[in-house]
């Protein structure tokens, strides 16, 4: 299917739905439509293993009835099958309890217009393209000395349709693609192995990194973890490589989530207009990035969305706000509603990004006698009510300003809030993923060895 035709078949399904949702006794009522088509490859020592393709449309309905709210869903588009799914709502509506927040977003918010983003490729790649992207990761990777195993690579590409529309008159559609390669392989034998991986994502094809270049990659950034030492449990400085650091940033967006604010369940539930970070520090949140990978033309209530400095000179300067997390707070939304198929809105952020600072990565390190440059953290110890961070992590050796040996099996840990005004960041921010930052420096965590 074209996808002139997706988006107007879709419009005429969301035209359908309101007028279900209102006979069946809705005061109000928004939805949205998802169509979407995945494909999928992965190889492993050069051998084809997973091919999936998928193509699913599907539906969420919310719907009011006074000041109380009930969603559904569907994936059955029939004429019965959407007043079915009206009536179900509405009659979920009618015993669910009140909610005073719970509204469409103020008419006067909504987009009217909105930019050309250019997030659709609308070229997919054949099923050998893929493979033959995904094998040649893959085989660079192992053609590398050292490399000893491998646990595959993958590639992909998808395309997705979205229409929102609200009974107040918004409707709005747009397109997207996506694809990406990775790969991971080991380096080593017997006890002494390592792994690593590389990979890439864009909205277009032609963006994507050559498979090859992630390949090579892959193979050296295992390589390079062989022969693990330990260390002692001190006070060190931390340089975070940012594939890992942009983890810290993630968290802080979900500590100045707005659901989260007014809940009081985050450590920065008071910290609106607090200098959080140093003043060179400015963090930004751009829907509007062309081919970003998280941008979007209005939030998911059909709110303009703009672009906004979240932290300025190091001071906190807004929360991420949808309609009811601003209601609750006595504020405006910021058009950062994030909406699913079967759930309510919640405010998230798009292309979240530290600014660069004005030192390279060098000269951030160079100065650091003792530390760990980090490149891995796993685990689950971030608290975002309490703000203690606490990670499982491994990297190299900082010493005397060089990256020396590669340790292992330690943990780091401090509080979030000390972290934050403690970090310096470099001037290498490259836009890769939906939250971006550059390489940046935190001074006096605390890391746990043996």
């Amino acid at each position: 299917m074209n996808h002139p035709t997706r988006i107007e078949e879709q419009q005429r399904l969301a035209d359908r739905m309101l007028n279900a949702a209102k006979q069946a006794g809705a005061d109000a009522a928004d939805l949205v439509i998802f169509d979407s088509v995945d494909v999928s490859v992965a190889c492993r020592l050069g051998k084809q293993e997973e091919l999936e393709r998928s193509e699913s449309v599907s539906t969420g309905l919310r719907v009011w009835v006074g000041e109380k709210q009930a969603i559904a869903s569907s994936t059955d588009m029939s004429d019965a099958t959407i007043a079915e799914l009206a009536e179900r709502a509405v009659a979920m509506a009618k015993v669910a309890t009140p909610d005073e927040f719970s509204t469409l977003a103020d008419a006067s918010l909504l987009a009217s217009e909105w930019p050309e983003l250019d997030l659709y490729d609308g070229q997919e790649p054949s099923v050998e393209t893929l493979y033959e992207m995904a094998q040649t990761a893959e085989q660079t990777a192992r053609d590398v000395k050292g490399i000893t195993n491998s646990e595959g690579a993958d590639a992909y590409y998808g395309t997705h349709a979205v229409t929102l529309a609200t009974s107040h008159g918004f409707v709005g559609s747009y397109l997207t693609s996506n694809a990406s390669i990775s790969v991971s392989v080991l380096a080593g034998t017997g006890s002494d192995m390592q792994t690593d991986y590389d990979y890439d994502t864009c909205r277009h094809v032609v963006d994507l990194s050559d498979p090859a270049v992630l390949g090579k990659s892959a193979a050296e950034r295992a390589l390079k973890r062989l022969h693990p030492k330990k260390i002692g449990s001190e006070a060190l400085p931390l340089v975070f490589e940012p594939r890992v650091g942009r983890s810290l940033i993630g968290s802080f967006a979900g500590a100045i989530s707005g659901a989260a604010v007014a809940r009081g369940t985050t450590f920065l539930k008071d910290a609106l207009g607090e200098p959080l970070f140093a003043p060179t520090v400015d963090i930004i949140d751009d829907p509007f990035i062309v081919r970003g990978r998280a941008s979007h033309p209005f939030d998911g209530e059909g709110v303009r969305s703009s672009k906004q400095t979240m932290v300025d000179g190091g001071v906190l300067k807004s929360w991420f706000l949808d309609t009811r997390s601003a209601a609750k707070l006595g504020m405006k939304t910021t058009g950062h509603a994030s909406r699913g198929l079967a759930s309510a809105p919640s405010p998230s952020s798009s292309n979240l990004y530290m600014q660069a600072g004005s030192v390279s990565p060098e000269t951030l390190i160079g100065d650091i006698k003792r530390g760990v440059y980090i490149t891995e953290t796993f685990g689950m110890g971030v608290n975002n009510v309490t703000g203690d961070y606490s990670q499982g992590a491994g990297g190299f050796m900082i010493e005397n300003g060089e990256l020396t040996y590669p340790v292992a099996e330690i943990t780091i840990a401090g509080h979030m809030r000390e972290m934050f005004k403690q970090l310096t960041p470099a001037n290498d921010l490259e836009f890769r993923y939906g939250t971006n930052v550059p390489t940046y420096r935190i001074d006096g965590m605390t890391v746990a060895g043996n």
